[in-house]
């Protein structure tokens, strides 16, 4: 079996891609503290030490890997300090570099993804591009406090549509192309099967969990204070009011077929993500 480094192996994505490749592959979890990723991980899984900041780390995390799945952490805006990373993973003689991209990245030079792409294209290395939709996990993960205690969804997305996916696909895909052949030097445009806008998923989450919830819908400014507010670096803060700001262009809507076709089913929807993970919100 393949042996595969999983970077930002305990981060709602890098998770769901450790158990998908459970039984298919010999798994390394990337993290920055072994120690406390033990509890986060299943049994079996091989936990590293591993800091893109930190060229020390690179020998020991890479050193027999064959296959990379990798994710930018979200608090590096800067591509070119994933660079060296990358480079030490062509040192190592891994065969194959899967990236956590995002929709719309190859014509959206304003988001790092785009930049990371470009190094990939340039390096050497085959490599697989997902580019998934918005995520479904952001309303579990950086969301859910403002669901759970103040009853809103609070993004500058305007009115747009937006195609939702579900980590759990994203990592199914990803689990294909980092143990099957055939992925190499393509690019995968990963949405769910429908485009909602964000008052449809307040509706959602109200009928679901039995609570009001409504969408709040902030001018950009209003966002990227409350969310300096909150102690987000500006960094990261830029990163998501660009992202969000696709949507309220109406550039976040479109959806494929790429994750029914790979994997032989439908996405999963964001109603069923909901009644899912109803509890996130209620406790």
């Amino acid at each position: 079996m393949n042996t595969v480094l999983v970077t930002g192996a305990t981060g709602n994505v890098g998770s769901e891609v450790v158990l998908a490749l459970a039984g298919k592959a010999n798994i390394r979890a990337a993290v920055t503290d072994v120690e406390k990723a033990k509890g986060r991980l299943p049994p079996g899984t091989e936990a590293v030490r591993f800091d893109f900041e930190d060229a020390s780390t690179f020998a020991g995390a890479f050193a027999g890997v064959d296959r990379l799945f990798l994710m930018r952490p979200p608090h590096i805006s800067d591509p070119k300090v994933i660079a060296p990373s990358i480079e030490a993973a062509k040192a190592a003689g891994v065969k194959q570099i899967i990236f956590l991209s995002l929709q719309g990245a190859e014509s959206n030079s304003i988001v790092p993804h785009a930049k990371i792409e470009k190094l990939l294209l340039t390096c050497g290395v085959p490599y697989t591009f997902l580019r998934p939709s918005f995520f479904m996990q952001n309303l579990t993960g950086q969301h859910r406090d403002e669901i759970r205690q103040r009853g809103e969804i609070f993004v500058p997305a305007g009115r747009g549509r937006t195609s939702f996916i579900d980590a759990r696909d994203i990592a199914a895909v990803a689990a294909l192309a980092l143990t099957e052949d055939g992925h190499e030097n393509k690019a995968y445009t990963l949405t769910g099967s429908e485009a909602l806008t964000y008052d449809e998923v307040a509706q959602i989450l109200t009928e679901v969990t039995g609570r009001p919830v409504r969408y709040a819908n902030p001018n950009l400014v209003r966002f990227v204070l409350q969310k300096r507010r909150e102690g987000l670096a500006w960094g990261f803060v830029i990163v998501m009011a660009g992202i969000y700001l696709t949507a309220a262009l109406g550039r976040a809507d479109g959806l494929t077929d790429e994750v029914p076709r790979l994997l032989g089913r439908a996405p999963i929807t964001v109603r069923q993500f909901v009644q899912d993970y109803r509890s996130v919100w209620l406790s």
